[in-house]
Parts: structure tokens; C-alpha cells; sequence
């Protein structure tokens, strides 16, 4: 179970050629979990993988925002610092969807609570941040390619969420009588 969810929440299908003109998200199939002893997966993994997804999202972020030279050299070093930005607030996510994979089957009304506060919590700051950084993108690029820049990362975000939220099971369903 742990390792499937883990798994599932970070690799998300992005399409590796992406069009010019849109961000198509791939279906995938949810799996079976299974032990959380027979599938644990290493930091370092989780490391590797959420790697991989930045740079493939830097790929679709470049194939989709039209930028001149000029702004390309303006544009990339704020984006990497707005991303850095992000990884921190990530990494509360994924500490997150760790507790809960390996609490799944026990996991007290309490613990689901502040697990749900927790998480809404990430949301918020990720929303901050969006906030925080319209300015800084604003300097470096003219406002309809900002508004283009947050959609896609939007669209990535979203992506990434709902494949990790179809993955995951819920909380209610931990329990064989169905009792909440």
C-alpha cells in the first residue's frame, strides 16, 4: 500500500512531447494495494521521482510559454526560484501522504483530522505563493504570457493532484464495518 501510493502520487503521466496548444493529461489505472512491508520505497526515491516530474514540467512549462530569447533569459531564473518555493511547500504534502499511507487501517479521527487541516494548510500556502510571485513574473514577463505561465502550472498542479487523489484510498474505507 505504501509504496503504491507514494508511487502514484508522483508519477503522474505529463506528456513528454507536449502540443503547442494544450495540456492533455493521460488516464491511468488505479492499483490494488498491497503490504506496506513488501513496498516500502525509499526518501531517496521519492527524491528521484519528484526530480523527474520537475523537469518534465519545466518541458511542457517551455514547449507551451512562447517566450523570446530575451525573455527566456528573464523568465527561467524566477521561475526556478518560484519552484524551489514550491518543493518546500511539496515537501509538507508528501510528508503528508506519507503519515497517511503509513497509518492507513488504524489511522484514529483525530489523526484524519489534522491530517486534513495539514493538508489544506499546503493548499493554502500554495495559493500564497502563486500570489507572491505574480509580481515577480509581471516584471520579467508582459501580463497575458504571466496569465498563460498560471494556467499551465494550474493545469500541472491539478494533474498531479488528481492523479494522487484517485490513488489514494479513502479514509472511511480503512474500516471492515464501515463505521465513520
Amino acid at each position: 500500500m505504501y509504496k503504491t501510493v507514494l508511487i502514484a502520487a508522483l508519477l503522474v503521466v505529463i506528456p513528454g512531447e507536449a502540443s503547442r496548444n494544450s495540456i492533455q493529461a493521460n488516464s491511468g489505472q488505479q492499483s490494488t494495494p498491497s503490504s506496506p512491508q513488501e513496498n516500502k520505497i525509499s526518501d531517496q526515491d521519492i527524491q528521484l521521482l519528484r526530480q523527474d516530474l520537475r523537469s518534465k514540467k519545466k518541458q511542457v512549462v517551455a514547449a507551451n510559454l512562447k517566450l523570446t530569447d530575451e525573455q527566456a533569459v528573464k523568465f527561467w531564473p524566477v521561475y526556478d526560484q518560484y519552484i524551489a518555493e514550491q518543493v518546500k511547500i511539496h515537501d509538507q504534502k508528501y510528508a503528508i501522504i506519507k503519515e497517511f499511507a503509513t497509518s492507513w487501517g488504524s489511522i484514529s479521527d483525530g489523526q484524519a483530522e489534522d491530517l486534513t487541516k495539514r493538508a489544506l494548510a499546503v493548499d493554502n500556502q500554495v495559493a500564497e505563493l502563486r500570489v507572491q510571485y505574480l509580481p515577480n513574473f509581471l516584471k520579467v514577463l508582459p501580463g497575458k504570457q504571466v496569465a498563460t505561465f498560471y494556467q499551465i502550472d494550474r493545469r500541472l498542479q491539478m494533474m498531479v493532484d488528481l492523479q494522487l487523489m484517485s490513488q489514494l484510498p479513502l479514509v472511511q474505507s480503512q474500516s471492515a464495518t464501515g463505521s465513520q
